[in-house]
């Protein structure tokens, strides 16, 4: 449907094109009798960097649809400013992410429900989580779904490095587990991918590409939200900067913000709702006083064990042979949608406590097939692989601010790593228990010397690593809460209408109350499919 861009009104104005965006615009837009229209700053998501899994590796590294964010200088890291790439096309950080499909725990949303949130707990979110998916792995059972939207597989061309990594993970005391994101998540298991034939499979592919001729729904591209339009206390629409030209979007039923941790809260703000003192020092006037906006912010701080390798088949790597190893995987993935170019490069998952609770494991471990330093923005000539060690339920809070009334400029972004003692304490035993998975026997035809060397009997040389060698696992959450009215940070209720206001919603991760164990972008399009649900049930 093509829009008259400067006079435009729809039922629905969804805010974001990326994971939860992409969603909540199909789901929408399956009632023929409704208009949806989704707003994204990003453009299409037609680049062969995209299409072809190992893209994401040049993405990062160039800065290609992505933010480009950084945080502020963050004290836990000794003054170093974090990395922080958001997606910006179409599928948001679903285009550009390590595809890896992780639900979390079972506790962690049932968590969510004791805050006060009902109809959030596993098992009311567990039909979502089936509904979006088509799985390639298990089919269908009590856990998994097939048939829906989302590509769920294995890795077509695995390196020989899982197999090696698996066998010194149960050396090491940590069981095979069939399905980590099923009824045990504890254990080390083969990455789940949002990948289709050998390709990413995006929110934007799985969602979006299937029913962009519906008459009801339009997506404008490269259109940058400056503003929630306000009447009274309702949300009537939203303006947005579209190249040198301001336009205005109309919202006959709902505003929808989906813009992820960073630009929901950013563009409440924006809109003088927030917490009414810093809004006054950016010069703009509250219209709605809501302390929570822009807090609570927590991410998955992760630490890099990193090695050489003398083995040249079993990673990617800076060299002649890797160089030949490239262009002929090149020409395999261009025939058979096979080879090195479809890895994720996070290949293995495992999930561990070290606290010994099974149920509820609190540390993430990923086995990488190359060497993961800095986001692969510092290269090093050689083969090796790296191990990505993750703290899965940080009690760091941080906070999402403007920088200025400038809707232009990007937010002020502080995660606050490490601020909590506790953070740095469990995330130490955690590189313990990895480092000592990666000095297995079963490691050794592959291990060459560590790139960053560890000394784990000195407790200051171990705290100065971790603050060198960690940054954020690209999971932000939180800062636009759900909760009940009576919490003073919440800002959605669970129903996710904003607190005090009609007609606007936020849905993406940012309501999180709490951080999930696991990667963020299954939990961010579940919480979408039971938002359009809500959202449906409402109207009738």
């Amino acid at each position: 449907m093509q829009p008259d861009l400067l006079s435009a009104s729809y039922d629905y104005v969804v805010v974001g094109g990326g994971s939860a965006g992409c969603v909540l615009a199909s789901r929408l837009s399956e009632d023929p009798a409704v208009t949806v229209c989704l707003l994204e700053a990003g453009g299409p998501d037609d680049s062969v960097f995209i299409r072809a899994p190992l893209g994401f590796v040049a993405t990062a590294n160039l800065g290609i649809h992505s933010w480009g964010y950084h945080t502020v200088p963050q004290a836990g890291f000794d003054g170093r400013r974090g990395f922080q790439p958001r997606g910006k096309v179409l599928g948001g950080s679903s285009a550009v992410n390590a595809m890896v499909y992780t639900r979390g725990n079972a506790r962690d949303y049932d968590g969510w429900a004791a805050l006060g949130n009902p109809g959030w707990g596993y098992a009311d979110v567990l039909p979502f989580f089936k509904r979006s998916e088509h799985n390639e792995c298990f089919g269908g059972n009590d856990y998994r779904g097939v048939g829906g939207p989302l590509n769920v597989s294995y890795l077509r061309s695995p390196s020989v490095l899982n197999d090696a990594f698996a066998l010194a993970c149960q050396s090491q005391g940590i069981p095979l587990t069939e399905d980590y994101n099923g009824a045990m998540q504890h254990g080390v298991g083969r990455a789940q991918v949002t990948q289709k034939n050998g390709e990413r499979c995006s929110a934007a592919q799985a969602y979006l590409a299937p029913h962009v001729g519906r008459s009801n729904l339009t997506v404008i591209s490269r259109a940058h939200a400056t503003r929630v339009v306000m009447q009274g206390r309702r949300a009537v629409g939203v303006a947005y900067r579209r190249g040198a030209q301001e336009m205005t979007v109309q919202a006959g039923r709902e505003v929808i913000l989906a813009g992820g941790a960073y630009g929901s809260p950013q563009l409440l703000m924006l809109s003088g709702i927030g917490p009414a003192g810093h809004l006054k020092e950016r010069g703009i006037e509250p219209l709605h006083d809501l302390p929570g906006v822009g807090q609570n912010l927590q991410d998955h701080v992760t630490t890099v064990l990193i090695y050489r390798s003398p083995r040249t088949d079993a990673s990617l790597g800076v060299s002649f042979a890797g160089a030949w190893t490239m262009l002929k995987s090149v020409l395999q993935w261009r025939r058979r949608r096979t080879g090195w170019i479809t890895s994720n490069i996070s290949e293995t998952q495992a999930f561990i406590s070290t606290e010994g609770r099974p149920e509820h494991p609190d540390i993430q471990l990923a086995l990488c097939t190359g060497m993961i330093d800095d986001h692969s923005r510092k290269m090093h000539l050689g083969h090796g692989y790296t191990l990505h060690v993750t703290l899965m339920r940080p009690r760091s809070r941080g906070s999402v601010q403007l920088q200025s009334a400038n809707p232009m400029d990007a937010p002020l972004i502080d995660p606050a790593f490490f601020r909590d003692p506790a953070d740095m304490a469990v995330l130490t035993k955690g590189l313990e228990r990895g480092h000592a998975i990666m000095a297995d026997e079963a490691l050794a035809p592959f291990r060459g010397p560590m790139l960053y060397p560890l000394a784990l009997h000195d407790a200051a040389r171990t705290e100065q690593f971790l603050r060198r060698h960690s940054d954020t696992e690209y999971h932000p959450v939180g800062t636009c809460k759900m909760g009940p009215s009576t919490d003073p940070m919440a800002v959605v209720d669970h129903a996710l209408r904003v607190h005090g206001l009609q007609g606007l919603r936020v849905v993406d991760a940012s309501i999180m109350p709490r951080q999930v164990s696991g990667n963020t972008n299954a939990p961010t399009m579940m919480i979408a499919e039971k938002a359009a649900e809500m959202i449906r049930l409402s109207q009738a």
